[in-house]
């Protein structure tokens, strides 16, 4: 438990640390993210993102077993 901890921990201070330039990268308009503008109405489905998260955050996890 403590080891888990350390790593989100570690995590934390890693993304704090290059904030300024990951909030550069255009991670959420990626192709294939659904946008449906028309006059008020605004509809976004990152659908694309989504995925891509999917398979990050499950590499991680699976690091994160194997270190533990």
């Amino acid at each position: 438990m403590n080891k888990i901890i350390v790593v989100i921990g570690l995590i934390v201070i890693i993304v704090g640390l290059f904030w300024k330039y990951l909030i550069q990268i255009p991670f959420f308009r990626l192709p294939g993210d659904i946008v449906i503008n028309k006059p008020n109405f605004k509809f976004y489905f990152p659908i694309t993102t989504m995925i891509v998260l999917s398979l990050f955050l499950t590499f991680v996890i699976w690091i994160i077993k194997k270190i533990l």
